[in-house]
């Protein structure tokens, strides 16, 4: 499958690392041009870098802010006033006892990974719906269905994104716009690596680490492996393209089999 998004504009909130640089990887690789967003300017220096590294010919920006405040996202609306692609990848987590939860907490989680991908939402959609083109993806999590006793709040906030979606999806209906969930499963990123190792120990290479901390703490996964952050964008890219159109209002899994489910 040939997709080609040259003519588009990605924007990939905390894209910084992980999964969201090997989304704006893979949206610049299908041609699109990218913008990277992130609270450090000197690490988002270094992720436009590492994508001209892997796509020499990448049309690249980056727009340093704070996406869970209201002036970030005026600040990235003013520096990107249109986009075609938006993915709204910024989230944080985190292990907290269920009963130790604080208000602020709760806040905060809401505030970063829900509100902040309404607000974008909010100033991107208009647009792409005068426009008659466009792609919204929302980065959840395994999470959202199978809550973790020790990161309910986290689980809570992955569930909203799948409503927000649902419900902008069917405000863009007939537009040539789509509005999509990505629940990605167990991913490896450097935090997840830490943590792994913390559960595991640090005395072992790092494929047996995984495979271990697999067995013994995601034992319903059926890839029996931690995902690499370029099989998720995988997915966003194809979700992104003109050959997706017939996906919107979904909630599309990739989570190597962690979820006990036959529908999605």
């Amino acid at each position: 499958m040939h997709i080609d998004l040259s003519s588009r504009t990605a924007v990939v909130t905390g894209s910084s690392q992980g999964i969201g640089l090997a989304i704006a990887t893979g949206l610049a690789r299908a041609g699109a041009r990218t913008v990277l967003t992130g609270r450090g300017e000197e690490r988002l220096r270094q992720a436009a870098g590492s994508l001209i590294e892997a796509v020499p010919a990448a049309d690249v920006a980056t727009v340093t802010c704070d996406l869970t405040t209201e002036e970030g996202a005026g600040l990235l609306g003013d520096a990107v006033p249109d986009a075609d692609i938006l993915v709204n990848n910024l989230g944080i987590f985190g292990p907290t006892d269920a009963l130790d939860i604080t208000d602020d907490q709760w806040r905060e989680y809401f505030e970063t990974n829900v509100l902040s991908a309404v607000r974008l939402i909010r100033a991107y959609l208009p647009g792409m719906k005068e426009r008659g083109w466009g792609r919204v993806l929302n980065i959840a999590s395994d999470s959202a269905l199978v809550v973790p006793v020790e990161m309910i709040h986290y689980g809570m906030s992955k569930t909203a994104l799948l409503a927000v979606s649902r419900g902008f999806a069917k405000d863009a209906s007939g537009a040539g716009v789509t509005v999509n969930s990505v629940i990605a499963g167990p991913t490896h990123t450097p935090g997840v690596e830490d943590f792994v190792y913390d559960l595991v120990g640090k005395d072992r290479p790092w494929d047996e680490a995984q495979r271990e901390f697999m067995r013994l703490h995601r034992p319903q996964s059926l890839l029996g492996r931690l995902i690499e952050p370029e099989e998720i964008a995988n997915l966003v890219v194809y979700l992104s393209s003109p050959q997706a159109l017939a996906t919107t209002g979904a909630a599309v899994r990739v989570d190597g089999g962690y979820v006990d489910s036959i529908v999605p």
